[in-house]
């Protein structure tokens, strides 16, 4: 076995990555507080052909320092917008026929093992506060609650290894699409 030199991975350039399709996955990042997260984030909806981020609330914007060092350069291939307010922005894109998924722990989550997305619906999968989670008024407008189980002590993923996670499946399902 032989790793694989930079060139050998046929990488897209910034402009064929913009021009290329993407999944019909928008993401929405409700009040991240972290600027690492962020740009890991950014590189995961990089990775997964992800159509736009939304940055809401307290969440920070490109350009910046602390984004830039996780997200190598992804902020400038991903799509992305802000948006003051979470809640008034996921009622519009339920209104433009995203179904709504917050990552959430909630009285009825489906379990991310239970869970398969449909390659004939678009989706926004909204993440939520490194604490607090996605807010409860956004949970409220949101079709289901996905759920990643976890067995050990503590109650949650750190964001961006969640986003990774539960990006991959919505990927996954696309992926015939794509080629």
């Amino acid at each position: 076995m032989r790793k694989l030199a930079n060139a050998e991975l046929n990488r897209k350039t910034t402009g064929e990555y913009k021009k290329a399709p993407k999944i019909p996955v928008v993401v929405v990042l409700d009040n991240i507080r972290s600027m690492h997260n962020i740009g890991s984030v950014f590189r995961t909806c990089d990775a997964f052909l992800i159509e736009t981020l939304y940055l809401c609330g307290i969440t920070a914007t490109p350009p910046h320092r602390e984004i830039n060092k996780t997200a190598l350069g992804a902020t400038e291939s991903v799509q992305w917008l802000y948006y003051e307010n979470t809640l008034e922005l996921v009622k519009m894109l339920k209104a433009d026929g995203y179904t709504l998924c917050a990552v959430e722990q909630t009285d009825s989550s489906v379990m991310l093992q239970n869970f398969t997305p449909s390659a004939m619906l678009k989706y926004a999968v909204i993440f939520g506060h490194e604490i607090h989670g996605v807010d409860q008024q956004v949970v409220d407008v949101c079709d289901l609650s996905i759920e990643i189980p976890q067995l050990g002590t503590k109650h949650s993923l750190n964001i961006a290894v969640c986003a990774g996670i539960v990006l991959w499946e919505f990927f996954r399902a696309n992926a015939e699409k794509l080629r």
